[in-house]
Formats: structure tokens, sequence, C-alpha cells
């Protein structure tokens, strides 16, 4: 009876583990190794930052608004800044033209026949009878153009040169706009018929020499042409010197009346051969005083 009752116990004993063991669940591997690390993980942990990662805030739309229009208006004003580099010299010296006794010393003759030509024109009797008048001031008034315009410039750059007005005129303006002398070489390549100046130079010698001379006896030195009649006398031969000679007649308001001669240029005690004739209205106009600052004109 004893023997059978510890049996009994032993075999509930045995149930009751296996009851036991078998409740429990069985334990994942992953577990074991984050309990018991091997060396290597134990290295690899050191290198892992065990702060908690955060997600960077993402900037407001005003903000956002703002740097793109920042960085929009840098880009603009840096493009705008190199695209008008270039320009700014010839800007420069528009608004700041050269005085008449700069522009005197501005030429530099480059060929033989500009050197023969220059000494002339600056070696003639002409010439030294007007630098002694204390009235007259010298000035060669192209050479105020400043270079990068002289391109677009019919008698500053188109028609001069080698060839043409071979070189820049000489003008003696008398103070007040009272009257003025211009003297010029044409050369070869301005005719009309051959060895012949063609008579449309000619008008715009005295459209422009007419023009310069009343610019001091208006208010804002500066008119436009409102009217220029010409009468041609005699042809002008190629490869010759000329003296344009204005005297300003009247002057009313924001209208002046000038009339003008072109003749050749001869020597001391010969008589000159007048090649063409003129009378013209100049008006300055109502915007003159923005132009005058502008443009130079005398």
């Amino acid at each position: 009876m004893f023997a059978a009752r510890m049996q009994t116990h032993a075999y509930l004993r045995g149930v009751a583990r296996v009851v036991r063991n078998s409740s429990q669940p069985p334990v994942d591997p992953t577990i074991n190794l984050v309990l018991h690390p091997t060396r290597r993980q134990l290295l690899s942990r050191r290198f892992v930052s065990t702060s908690p990662s955060l997600e960077p805030s993402k900037p407001s739309f005003l903000r956002r608004a703002t740097s793109f229009l920042a960085i929009s208006l840098s880009l603009t004003i840096l493009g705008t800044a190199m695209a008008a580099a270039p320009a700014l010299p010839a800007v420069s010296a528009l608004l700041n033209p050269p005085t008449d006794e700069e522009t005197l010393t501005m030429f530099v003759p480059e060929t033989d026949h500009q050197r023969e030509v220059e000494d002339y024109i600056q070696n003639h009797p002409v010439t030294k009878e007007l630098r002694a008048k204390e009235q007259f001031s010298e000035a060669r008034p192209h050479l105020k153009i400043p270079p990068a315009y002289r391109d677009y410039n019919l008698t500053g750059g188109t028609l001069m040169g080698p060839g043409k007005l071979v070189v820049p005129p000489v003008v003696f303006a008398e103070e007040g706009g009272k009257s003025l002398v211009s003297i010029s070489y044409l050369g070869d390549e301005l005719c009309g018929h051959p060895g012949i100046i063609h008579g449309g130079l000619l008008a715009t010698i005295l459209d422009e020499g007419l023009a310069r001379c009343c610019f001091a006896a208006l208010p804002h030195k500066i008119g436009m042409t409102a009217n220029l009649n010409i009468n041609y006398r005699a042809p002008a031969p190629a490869g010759s010197y000329i003296v344009l000679r204005a005297t300003t007649t009247k002057v009313e308001g924001r209208k002046a009346w000038v009339e003008g001669r072109i003749e050749t240029l001869v020597g001391e005690g010969e008589k000159p051969l007048v090649l063409a004739e003129a009378t013209a209205l100049f008006v300055m106009p109502k915007q003159a005083a923005m132009m005058a600052n502008v443009y130079p004109t005398t």
C-alpha cells in the first residue's frame, strides 16, 4: 500500500513538471543575444549613438519665401552689375566730357598724311590769327564724344579718318555764340562725282557748323535745325583744305538765326573761293535742360 502511494505521488509530480514546462513559451534566440552579447557586439555598440533620433523641423512658408526672394534679388543685382560694368566708362565720359583745352592734345596723327595735314592747319596764318584774339576759344569738339559712341556719330566717327575728314576739325568759337570759324581737310573718299566732294557732305558741315555757332547764345546751349537753306557756288575739290565761317544774326527766346559759308583755305594775301553759302534757323527744344546734361554740345 505504501509503495503504491509513493508511485502515485511520483507520477503526479512528473505530470505537474511536464505541465509546468509546457506552459512556458520557448525562449527566442535573439533575447539570449541581447542578454548575453558577444564580444563583437559589445565593440560595435560603442559607435552607435544612444540619443533619440529627431527629425529636423521644416522652416515656415514665410521663412522659405523670404530666403527665396533674398537670393533672387542678390542674383539680379549681381547680373545687372556685371552687364552694366562695360558701359560705365562710356557713361562717365559722356557725363564728364573733356574741356576745350584738353581736346587740343587728344589727337595724335598716325600716318604721314595726317601729320602733314595737322602741321599745315596748326601753322596756317588763319589759325595763328584766331589764336591771337582773346574773344575766341580753340577746341576740337568732336573729340568730346566718348570713343564708345564715335562709331555711331556721323561727323565724329563715320566720316572721320584717313581719306575722309583726315584730322578732327579745329574750331574757334567767339564768346556768347556770336561767330565761329572751323578749319578742316577733305579727303578723296568723300566724293560724289570723281574728284568732287559730295554736296551732301558740305550740307552736313554747314548744318553742324552753323548750329555749333549759336549754341552758346541759347539758354541751354543746344538747338535743333528747323530750317537750312544752301546755295552752292563752286565745286569743292577732293584733297583740299576748307574754312567754315558762321555768324549768329538774331536770337529770340528759344530761336537763333545763323548765316555762314564754306570757302577754300588759301595762303596769306590770296582770295578764298566760296564753295557754298547757307542760312539756318535753330530752335532750342523744350527738354533742352535734360539734353544739355547728357550730351556735350560745345
